[in-house]
């Protein structure tokens, strides 16, 4: 796996908060629970679709990666394409769209492996996680507001890539996990 050389990092010109929010609108809850306790909880809801992340192998050994800035850390991060879902559109449809725009692949197998949410304790958010293979070149056009490089990763070399400063996104990781499980328990 060669990586290219570092691009810099996007330039920050302002910091605001954003009321309401575009993604999330926050939310309080007044609560009781059985023990007559009383709380006031606050949670962020989200205003879509749900996501939608996908593990997509090349081959039965490798997965495709991308690496993207990551706003919210301002760095570049290895992760699994990823995105929100549209109106009527299926997870595995979502899937199939985001491989196309990301990463330049279209699959003619396309598994749904479950869901992941990001923080239930307070986030409303959940992704579906997607295992795409028998990949073929597919180009569509994405919202990224630069190329993605596309690189693959050993499906048994996990260890090596969550050990990367660079690679620390937990859907990507506990997803990429669930497929490797999925696929070594079909072998047997």
């Amino acid at each position: 796996m060669t990586l290219e050389p570092d691009r810099p990092l996007p330039v920050i010109h302002a910091r605001r908060e954003r009321r309401p929010a575009k993604l999330f609108k926050v939310e309080q809850l007044d609560l009781e629970f059985s023990n007559g306790e009383c709380r006031t909880y606050e949670r962020l809801v989200s205003r879509g679709l749900g996501g939608v992340i996908v593990v997509a192998m090349p081959d039965p050994a490798n997965v495709l990666l991308i690496r993207e800035y990551a706003c919210g850390f301002h760095r570049f991060e290895l992760c699994l394409p990823k995105g929100r879902l549209e109106a009527g559109e299926s997870a595995v449809e979502g899937a199939n769209r985001e491989l196309q725009e990301e990463c330049g692949f279209g699959a003619r197998e396309l598994v749904s492996l479950g869901e992941l949410t990001m923080a239930p304790g307070y986030m409303t958010h959940a992704t579906q996680v997607v295992l795409a293979r028998d990949l073929y070149p597919s180009r569509l056009p994405g919202d990224e507001p630069e190329e993605l490089q596309v690189l693959t990763w050993p499906m048994d070399d996990l260890v090596t890539l969550i050990q990367r400063e660079d690679c620390s996104e937990g859907r990507s990781i506990a997803a990429l996990y669930m497929a490797r499980d999925l696929i070594e328990r079909d072998r047997i």
